[in-house]
């Protein structure tokens, strides 16, 4: 062993003696003597200088603590939770604008498209020219504008709309609806069918025919047969308000 070894050896006793000594005043027990090339260092007080570390040796790191397995589970849980929360609230917004899209800043031929304006192709009217009638009833009550609007034809969504006040059939439903005081007694106020014989492939149906109740009555549809056995509804006139007594009639 060279004299350099043999002073750093003499110097590592000492600092083990010093280390067992300050052990000794704060009544601890001595601590055993450490792994070759790792040194503990000893506790420390207010005010105290840390001793010198030899040449060569480390502090030994403290271990860093982990999280206790149920709290790492637990996020993981609530993160997924949240996950799935989102996901079925984006999910469910766009399920509902597919099937209930807002007619807001729609013009009535974007509204006709929507109705009457692909029966051509599609079964999208009813196959009863009273149900038609009744159909456009029923959205006043519900405050739907595709499925009122879109039971007239193109032309005819507009003279509604300007036979009854109105600026076009959008704002006539959505106004008319104001005006409605008991929704299930004013879609019902119109029937489905009647047993009498359908006069032919077109006529008119007046509302005050069958007394509207629980709002405005509407006024009288012309009604047309069309492709596929549909009624559209191709006409419209005003009528005396308020409708005179109904005759009686079969429903």
């Amino acid at each position: 062993m060279d004299p350099a070894q043999l002073e750093q050896f003499r110097q590592f006793q000492q600092f083990q003696d010093y280390l067992r000594f300050t052990q000794a005043q704060q009544g601890n027990q001595p601590a055993p003597a450490p792994d070759a090339g790792v040194v503990q260092a000893p506790p420390s007080h207010p005010g105290s200088q840390p001793p010198m570390i030899p040449p060569g040796y480390q502090l030994v790191p403290t271990e860093r603590r982990r999280a206790p397995r149920w709290l790492a589970w637990l996020g993981k849980k609530v993160i997924a939770w949240v996950l799935a929360f989102i996901f079925v609230v984006v999910a469910g917004t766009w399920l509902y604008n597919h099937f209930f899209p807002n007619d807001s800043g729609k013009t009535s031929a974007q509204i006709a498209q929507e109705g009457g304006g692909t029966y051509h192709t599609n079964h999208i009217l009813s196959t009863s020219p009273y149900e038609a009638v009744r159909s456009v009833y029923d959205a006043v009550a519900q405050n739907l504008v595709p499925q009122g609007c879109g039971r007239m034809r193109e032309d005819v969504q507009q003279k509604f709309a300007q036979d009854l006040g109105y600026a076009d059939c959008q704002v006539a439903v959505h106004e008319l609806n104001r005006q409605v005081k008991s929704k299930n007694d004013y879609a019902e106020s119109m029937p489905s069918y009647v047993s009498e014989p359908i006069p032919g492939d077109s006529f008119t149906i007046s509302s005050c025919r069958f007394g509207i109740r629980g709002g405005p009555a509407l006024g009288a549809f012309t009604v047309q047969k069309v492709e596929k056995s549909q009624w559209l509804i191709t006409g419209h006139t005003n009528e005396p308000t308020p409708c005179p007594p109904p005759t009686p009639t079969s429903r």
